[in-house]
């Protein structure tokens, strides 16, 4: 079975390897604007969108996608357009907590299966030179909210799924392939 994500992200690939050996990247270029204000409904539906044309172009395949945001205080906080909005971000998000949801869509045999989890994460309180030094490692600019769970820098703690807060929740990924693929061995 030839098996597809449907992401760029290098961290969605190394969590999707504790699954599958071999997969083929095939991210699409599709339009993420829609007018979803609820955290969940918006990251399952950009899931789902960003499937783009894959299931029409491989409808044996099994194909995975996701999308990720950070919400607080009624906020969505996709990636950072530029340095400026990063700051915005870490100013927003510093010695407070927030949630973390992702949207994950499968397809597969003709269906879509699409999901959400939920993390929360409480930041440390930054001083203005730790959040600079923080946006000159470049690390917040491809990540929603502008930081990376894994940068011990700007993290304090957190709750419920790491790799959801990564950008793919594996514990609620497998339940749903398993459920999906009862005969085939996960």
């Amino acid at each position: 079975m030839k098996v597809i994500l449907a992401s760029n992200s290098p961290r969605r690939r190394e969590l999707l390897k504790e699954i599958f050996e071999d997969f083929e990247v095939m991210p699409q270029k599709v339009m993420e604007l829609c007018g979803l204000t609820k955290p969940a409904a918006l990251v399952t539906y950009l899931a789902k969108i960003k499937l783009g044309r894959l299931p029409s172009l491989y409808p044996d395949a099994l194909i995975i996608s996701a999308d990720t945001v950070v919400f607080k205080d009624g906020n969505i906080y996709g990636k950072p357009k530029d340095e400026k909005q990063a700051k915005k971000f870490l100013d927003d998000l510093s010695g407070e907590e927030h949630g973390v949801y992702t949207g994950v869509a499968i397809y597969y045999d003709g269906k879509i299966t699409a999901f959400y989890d939920r993390s929360s994460v409480k930041f440390k309180l930054l001083t203005e030179r730790q959040k600079l030094d923080y946006i000159a490692t470049k690390s917040p600019m491809d990540k929603a909210g502008a930081y990376g769970i894994q940068d011990e820098e700007v993290v304090d703690s957190y709750k419920g799924s790491y790799t959801n807060i990564v950008g793919l929740p594996m514990e609620k990924l497998k339940e749903k392939l398993n459920g999906i693929l009862q005969k085939e061995r996960i």
